[in-house]
């Protein structure tokens, strides 16, 4: 079984303040492209205005779903340790002139934490209680849940299953895998985002995993959400 003692980074971890993870999906309402181009601009300035003045307080990045979704057009990847902070920022940029032309489609929020599956011997992203974003031009982000049986199997028995669940991602680098964790806050347990440089190589990944033994204990995983990376101001631009 693999060796899950507390080292001293894990001890520093731990006395370290919660970090955050929330996915917000944007749908735009169509009234808002039969605007005046003059107000339109307006809009979008005040938005992108809004986001700015609170991107001290966390990480963010912004992803187009244009073409990809109906239901989602764009989505914004939050990171930080003071929920006041994703409450303010969602409320001014709500109240900017294009906020009053968007809804919430989904949000996920969640909490990192570092898994009970990984030792102190684990290598690189694994290891860690924080998600640290890498530079994947794409996310896949979706619900996860797993079946009340997995639960009730002994540990080792999980660990070895998950042994060959992380060996799978291994063998599909640079695709990566940012957990985090919704049990008791959410409606789900699991909010998963994998980084990957293209639709193509996620879906090698996926088409492996479902193979793997630890699947047969997944109970939900959709919906699942393909998100292009790009700048906010151009995700904005593509709305019209």
């Amino acid at each position: 079984m693999t060796d899950t003692q507390a080292d001293p980074q894990q001890a520093a971890e731990q006395k370290a303040p919660s970090q955050y993870i929330n996915y917000i999906f944007y749908k735009l309402d169509p009234l808002w492209r039969r605007l005046p181009e003059e107000e339109r601009e307006q809009g979008k300035k005040e938005f992108l205005e809004a986001i700015e003045t609170h991107s001290s307080d966390m990480l963010i990045r912004s992803y187009s779903m244009m073409g990809l979704r109906s239901d989602a057009d764009f989505m914004l990847w939050r990171i930080g340790y003071d929920l006041d902070a994703f409450e303010r920022m969602q409320s001014a940029a709500m109240k900017s002139g294009l906020g009053k032309y968007l809804t919430v489609a989904y949000s996920y929020f969640a909490i990192a934490r570092r898994s009970i599956y990984v030792g102190e011997h684990t290598p690189g992203f694994e290891n860690r209680r924080f998600i640290i974003p890498g530079e994947g031009e794409y996310i896949f982000v979706y619900p996860f849940v797993k079946t009340r049986e997995w639960y009730s199997l002994p540990l080792d028995e999980r660990q070895r299953m998950m042994n060959e669940h992380m060996q799978i991602g291994r063998r599909h680098y640079p695709t990566k895998n940012n957990t985090a964790y919704a049990f008791g806050i959410e409606d789900y347990e699991f909010i998963l985002g994998f980084e990957s440089e293209s639709p193509e190589k996620f879906q090698d990944l996926m088409m492996e995993l479902r193979e793997s033994e630890a699947s047969s204990y997944t109970e939900l995983d959709t919906p699942i959400f393909t998100c292009r990376r790009r700048a906010l101001p151009e995700t904005i631009e593509l709305l019209a």
